[in-house]
Order: structure tokens, then sequence, then C-alpha cells
């Protein structure tokens, strides 16, 4: 029989065990791409502390859409304290092994452009005219669109989304594109969804292109870019397209400052 400090834990990283306590926190903890919970904040890890109630019917996904997978629960001690994760730290040893099965995502997709050479005579009167009437970067607007729909005013994802900017129905109402399939309309109410999104994540692109992709409420959810392996996917891809459009256009490439 496990001791209940592991069933306790084990309870919170898998949703194992309701009902051993009134309510308890679990720290979702994203190191580069990698997803762990944790029983205690983690080094090393930017953590997202998550308040669990043990009664529940039915405990929430904290992992994210990422199929099924086997781990590890690992056990150490942090600060005099028995902790437990999912992740290997120093110190940890073996607990137990486990297998879990995570639920779908969000409608997010890996969108339907390739990552390939810039592509700047599609509608480039219609970008320029967007960018300057919103102030979002040409470069940007064009790497959403070559990642979105390759370009492709007629386009249509699987999961609803149009025209060059692959609005989703609902985003093309709010920002007054009556025609979605019109290149110069989704372009014009695309780059005016984007600005709202720069400003809401604070020019943070990153974040701005994981919303576009899965959502406002995603990226509030996980407080920042969503597990999703679509999601993680298409911010990868929008911004190897973003630095290759700015240098296609004479812009020079972004550093870190010193």
């Amino acid at each position: 029989m496990f001791p209940r400090r592991a069933a306790v834990a084990l309870s919170l990283l898998l949703g194992l065990w309701p009902g051993l306590a009134a309510a308890r926190t679990v720290y979702r903890c994203v190191q580069g791409n990698t997803v762990s919970l944790a029983t205690a904040p983690e080094p090393g890890s930017r953590c997202t502390a998550k308040q669990i109630d043990d009664n529940a019917v039915q405990a929430p996904n904290l992992w994210g859409n990422m199929g099924v997978f086997s781990g590890v629960l690992y056990e150490r001690e942090q600060d005099g304290t028995l902790v437990y994760s999912t992740r290997n730290l120093p110190g940890s040893r073996v607990y137990l092994k486990f297998t879990v099965a995570t639920p779908p995502g969000e409608p997010a997709h890996e969108g339907l452009g390739k990552v390939g050479a810039p592509q700047l005579a599609p509608h480039a009167t219609q970008f320029k005219a967007a960018a300057k009437a919103t102030g979002v970067d040409d470069a940007w607007l064009r790497a959403i669109a070559h990642a979105e729909s390759n370009f492709d005013a007629l386009a249509v994802s699987c999961k609803g989304a149009q025209g060059v900017m692959q609005l989703m129905p609902e985003t093309a109402v709010e920002y007054g594109v009556r025609d979605p399939f019109s290149a110069q309309q989704s372009i014009d109410g695309g780059a005016r969804y984007m600005r709202s999104l720069l400003r809401r994540y604070n020019g943070d692109r990153p974040l701005a292109a994981a919303a576009y992709n899965a959502g406002i409420g995603a990226v509030a959810r996980y407080n920042g870019v969503p597990p999703y392996a679509e999601t993680l996917a298409y911010v990868e891809k929008v911004m190897a397209l973003y630095a290759r459009y700015r240098q296609a256009m004479g812009i020079r490439s972004e550093v870190p400052a010193k």
C-alpha cells in the first residue's frame, strides 16, 4: 500500500484517488517546450499554481493535448520537504511509473502553408495597406498568411477557418469581414485582429501567434503558449517565416539586447 503522501501526490498529478482532501495546489511547470506537474515549484522552470479540488467528480486536464503517454513520478527533497514531480531533477528517485491519456485540446491546427521561400508578390498591395493602417509589421502579416493559407484566398481549413488569413467565421464577423474569401477584406480583418492580440500581449509575437492559432482562452489558461503539438509547431513555423520575410524585405534581423 502506498504511503498517503504518495497517494495524494499522484492524485494531484494524474487525477487518481479523488476525495483525499478539500483542495490542494499543483504546479504546472514549463521548461523549454516540456511540461511537468509537481507538488512544489521546480527550480529552472516557469511554474504556474493550479488549485485542485480533490472532491471534484473529474480532475482537470493540466497537461494539454498530448495524447496517451507514459511517464515517471519522482520523489526528492526540496527545502527539507518531500516533493513530487514528473520531471527528473537532481536528487530525484523514481517513485512509480504511470500512463495517462489527455483529452483533445483547442481547435488548433498547424496551418495550411509550409515553411519555405518568402513570397513577396501575392497580395502585396493589400498587405502594404493593412500594415500602414494598423501599424502591424508587414513581414509579420505575411508570415501569418504564409503559415495559415499559403496566400490562398479560397482556402478553408478542416476547422472552418477561411481565406488568406484563415479567420474563423465569428472572428471575421467581429472584425467586419463580410466576404471571407476577399483577399483585401481577409487581410484587413486579420491585420486588425493581430493588432489587438499584439496589444494584449505587449508585443510578444509568440503569444500573439499562439492566440491566433489556439485562441485567447487557451493562452490565458496555460499562462503562455499552450502545450498543444499543433500550436507549438505553428508558433515555430510563424517565427521562422517572420525572420525569412524580414530578410527578404531588407529589414535587419532582431537580436537580443545586451
